[in-house]
């Protein structure tokens, strides 16, 4: 832990000493909650987000906040060893070739539904997923766009692996805007002492609302898995179709860094919000991504209780994307990468919100959470994909 703010109603720990202000007013905000638990915690990734500094962990006493989970609910990575040891850059170029053809990128969908079975079985869908459940099928398999990518690595255990970065896609989004605009209605209705403008309106968990909330932000957790997972299946195709051979591939590692869920910290049940943060719990393996053309990590988790049993999920912004490209060398970043001999997805202007240089140091980041994750396997890339 870097530092420690004591001056609100419950403190501020940080695992970073660069924090924006915006962001900073933002934590000040969730410390002063009045159903806040014990402190607030900030990521060595945290950066200004809407409502709730993205790489934060919250706890609260009996009340869900949509806000602080966030729009992309159940958004994360996936990641899959490989028994294959070497890639030519002949073969790397089509596999890539093949996994753009299998996967849709940004706003592209599938022209027919994917198969249902991928999707969790309700006996009843929650109203607001129902109304989106057609589109669902189509962006089922599907990667979306921002900094979502399919990263191709070598692993310093010696072996190829791939990675995957997405969510619910529109209905997450769908489930968010949703469930935030009832919690504003009520929060007005019973004139809340939480200022609207501080954009994190609550639902009480014993509301009928709360619940529904909870049910249907578990089913976009679900459904973004299921969508990684799809994914991951046709980059296997795409390996095959390449190499022409069986290969050997690990379960795949998961771990989702935007939900709520109930666990027990401090000797209490509390709901723990986690907006761009993954948990690491002792002994449990989780993903730490790095920018493009930068390296990412498998790590497990040393279970901090002060980080709520939480790490970063990324390497986490130092630029807003319009700041990037205005402020970018677009020459230099691809330069960066081009150097690294990285098949890489940056070429043009507006491609640099997603550069290298507009992220955090990911070895900084990997340093100042030391107390919170090892590092298992460093994973230098070989390709990205972006939406």
């Amino acid at each position: 832990m870097n530092k420690v703010i004591s001056t609100e109603r419950i403190p501020v720990k940080m695992w970073l000493n660069d924090l924006e202000e915006s962001a900073l007013k933002q934590a000040e905000n969730l410390a002063n909650l009045p159903f806040s638990f014990k402190h607030v915690a900030l990521m060595p990734d945290a950066h200004f987000g809407y409502g709730m500094p993205i790489g934060g962990v919250l706890a609260t006493k009996g009340v869900v906040i949509p806000n602080a989970v966030g729009v992309d609910i159940g958004c994360g990575m996936c990641a899959m060893k490989t028994n294959i040891d070497d890639l030519d850059s002949d073969n790397l170029k089509k596999i890539m070739s093949g996994i753009r053809k299998r996967i849709p990128l940004g706003f592209s969908k599938h022209a027919n539904p994917q198969s249902e079975n991928y999707m969790q079985q309700l006996k009843k869908l929650p109203e607001v997923i129902e109304r989106h459940y057609a589109n669902a099928l189509h962006q089922l398999g599907t990667l979306g766009g921002g900094n979502h990518f399919i990263e191709i690595q070598y692993g310093s255990d010696g072996c190829i692996w791939v990675m995957i970065h997405s969510g619910s896609r529109n209905l997450g989004k769908q489930v968010a805007d949703h469930y935030n605009k009832i919690a504003k209605h009520l929060n007005e209705k019973w004139h809340s002492q939480v200022p609207a403008s501080w954009d994190l309106a609550f639902l009480p968990i014993e509301t009928k609302e709360a619940k529904e909330y909870l049910e249907a932000m578990q089913y976009c957790v679900d459904y973004a898995l299921a969508n990684r997972k799809l994914m991951m299946e046709r980059v296997k195709e795409s390996f095959t179709d390449v190499l022409n051979q069986d290969f050997e591939c690990s379960e795949i590692i998961n771990i989702a860094h935007n939900y709520a869920a109930w666990e027990n910290h401090f000797k209490e049940d509390v709901i723990v919000h986690r907006k761009g943060a993954t948990s690491a719990r002792g002994g449990e393996t989780g993903i730490i991504p790095g920018s493009q053309g930068t390296k990412s990590y498998i790590v497990e988790g040393l279970g901090n209780p002060q980080s709520f049993h939480s790490c970063s999920h990324g390497a986490g912004r130092k630029m807003g994307r319009k700041q990037a490209q205005r402020e970018l060398d677009l020459k230099e970043e691809i330069n960066r990468l081009d150097k690294k001999g990285i098949l890489h997805a940056i070429r043009g202007k507006k491609d640099l919100d997603e550069a290298a240089g507009a992220y955090k140091d990911i070895d900084v980041v990997m340093d100042n959470q030391k107390d919170l994750v090892k590092i298992l396997v460093e994973l230098e890339p070989l390709a990205v994909v972006k939406g």
